[in-house]
């Protein structure tokens, strides 16, 4: 699925709503992305910093626990962990937490996003 980053205002929100509804009610297909909408640029920009634009980079490349990213990454776990937090609010990676042969479990995180689109 594609995911598109993107500034907008209410009525272009809402424009986009309608042409949606429309192809609904008309029985069309409609195009399967997902959209992520800021009016705010600075909210935007706190999105897609060059460390968590890494962070997704890696955990497309090869999905792994919060630790394994960290440490493939050189960052420290908290600080991975709080981007890890932002990308999955915005619906770019998943955490999923998996059973542990034998006793234990870890949380791993994988892409959501095939591609992402950023637009202005």
């Amino acid at each position: 699925m594609r995911t598109v980053i993107k500034i907008e205002g209410p009525a272009d929100f809402f424009k986009r709503g309608k042409l949606v509804a429309k192809l609904a009610d008309q029985g069309k297909t409609i195009s399967r992305e997902h959209i992520i909408s800021f009016e705010d640029p600075e909210d935007m920009a706190r999105l897609i910093t060059t460390a968590k634009l890494a962070l997704f980079r890696e955990v497309r490349r090869s999905a792994g626990s919060i630790t394994e990213l960290a440490e493939r990454l050189h960052r420290d776990r908290s600080a991975v962990k709080r981007d890890i937090d932002d990308l999955e609010k915005a619906g770019l990676i998943e955490v999923q937490d998996i059973p542990l042969s034998g006793h234990g479990r870890k949380k791993e995180v994988r892409a959501i996003a095939e591609q992402v689109l950023l637009a202005i």
